[in-house]
């Protein structure tokens, strides 16, 4: 399947397609979310979280590496690897227990985790375009194959 790309003009459409993306992906899966600083990758997860139900605030990991959500009774974690010194790291503090076949893990910054994290069901590659953002999504798995072809 060819890969899906987007031209996202503001907040409120990063969460719109957030959003869609919750339904796509049936609330399980491993999303790799790439791209600069500033690109969109915490405002889709929170239209993603918001979409699946959740009513909270939703904040960047970046000093936690992970947060944890339960919405519905679906376990959600998103990870942000940015201030990851080492992939080593990431077995200290328990990585293969968040992800189960029932789990959506949603990771920022996956490159920095190396080959201890699970190949990703879906890419997201953001990228600045003036105030705007483009979007690439592509599968890498069956299940990415579904959530692309749902979007």
């Amino acid at each position: 399947m060819s890969p899906y790309t987007l031209h996202i003009a503001s907040d409120t459409a990063m969460q719109a397609l957030g959003a869609k993306l919750a339904r796509a992906c049936q609330s399980h899966g491993v999303i790799y979310l790439q791209g600069e600083l500033g690109t969109g990758k915490t405002t889709l997860v929170r239209g993603l979280l918001r979409g699946l139900g959740h009513e909270g605030a939703v904040k960047s990991p970046t000093f936690t590496l992970v947060e944890p959500y339960t919405v519905n009774g679906v376990s959600i974690y998103h990870f942000d690897l940015y201030r990851l010194s080492d992939p080593e790291e990431l077995e200290f503090m328990g990585l293969r227990d968040y992800f189960s076949a029932e789990s959506l893990c949603l990771i920022e910054w996956p490159q920095r985790g190396g080959a201890l994290l699970p190949p990703a069901d879906i890419v997201i590659a953001l990228e600045h375009a003036g105030p705007a953002r483009d979007l690439q999504i592509s599968a890498h798995s069956p299940h990415g194959e579904a959530i692309l072809a749902a979007l």
